[in-house]
């Protein structure tokens, strides 16, 4: 079970309510109940406010925490933080593009980080914490990896390179890369007043960077690529997809003229690491966003 955005696998055919009632059978009725009527429970990813939504075995049945949950226009709901996994010391969780992984110090901010830790103080005690391991771009959605204990985390941080075996992103890319797969090379560096980080084929006194990408589909004018981390560094994909000509879609900042999604079109999609107290090797893989196939597929209708 993921406790979690708390998710359980059904292990047989029932009504959705009747469903919860076992599952959760320390909570009152009123209080599952509840997390119908305010939208708080999906079925393989799908939001339903139905008590007799029927459960077949093997479906996914997630229950959303309050806060993770933000209103889109029409009513509609998005998750704002979901967590795929949890267990005694770490969490890692799926943020959406738009918030920030922690607080750059805007007082009242939401964050991955705000929410995780309203989440551990209500599950776990007013005084449980949590931690961030690594952090990705407010603009970019997708795994990120949180810390319960301040052990557990330095224990991450200090052997990174050892303990992370693969770090996959995924983006949609304005034209196609005359090279449909290849490895990116130079020395990043942010200008700290305009916030934008420049690359240079030489150690201009910046941080080494290092990016593998592979081509995996085009169409008229997006190709969908991976990419694959052998360094983390701030916009490191951004910068890199510009530099072969290809930026990411909606990066206006590296250079992007499209924005199909609204949003810049950047997916921290897997990441595999060796765990820090267990020694287990951990994977985890998103899948490829509804909204990327969405956009490539209406670009190749175009061909």
């Amino acid at each position: 079970m993921n406790n979690s955005g708390r998710e359980y696998i059904a292990d047989k055919d029932s009504a959705l309510l009747q469903y919860l009632y076992e599952i959760l059978a320390g909570q009152s009725r009123t209080s599952i109940k509840a997390y119908l009527t305010h939208a708080r429970i999906t079925v393989n990813g799908q939001s339903t406010t139905a008590f007799d939504h029927p459960v077949r075995k093997g479906d996914r049945i997630s229950i959303l925490e309050k806060g993770m949950i933000m209103k889109k226009r029409g009513g509609e709901k998005e998750t704002r933080v979901k967590i795929v996994f949890e267990d005694a010391w770490l969490i890692v969780a799926d943020k959406r593009s738009g918030v920030l992984s922690m607080s750059t110090g805007a007082e009242g901010e939401v964050t991955a980080y705000s929410l995780l830790s309203d989440y551990v103080k209500r599950m776990y005690g007013r005084n449980s914490r949590i931690f961030i391991v690594h952090r990705i771009d407010r603009e970019t959605s997708g795994l990120i990896i949180f810390a319960k204990d301040e052990r557990t985390k330095m224990k991450l941080q200090e052997n990174w390179n050892e303990s992370v075996l693969e770090r996959k992103y995924c983006a949609i890319l304005e034209g196609r890369p005359h090279e449909a797969a290849g490895t990116i090379h130079s020395w990043l560096k942010e200008n700290p007043k305009s916030l934008k980080v420049s690359s240079s084929p030489v150690d201009n006194g910046g941080k080494e960077a290092t990016t593998h990408y592979r081509t995996v589909s085009s169409g008229e004018h997006f190709s969908l690529a991976d990419f694959e981390l052998e360094t983390g560094r701030k916009h490191q994909i951004r910068v890199h997809a510009s530099l072969i000509g290809c930026p990411v879609t909606g990066d206006r900042r590296y250079g992007a003229k499209e924005n199909p999604m609204g949003r810049i079109a950047l997916h921290a999609r897997s990441i595999k690491f060796r765990h820090p107290v267990t020694g287990k090797i951990m994977s985890f893989d998103t899948g490829l966003p509804n909204a990327f196939k969405a956009v490539m597929k209406e670009d190749s209708c175009n061909k």
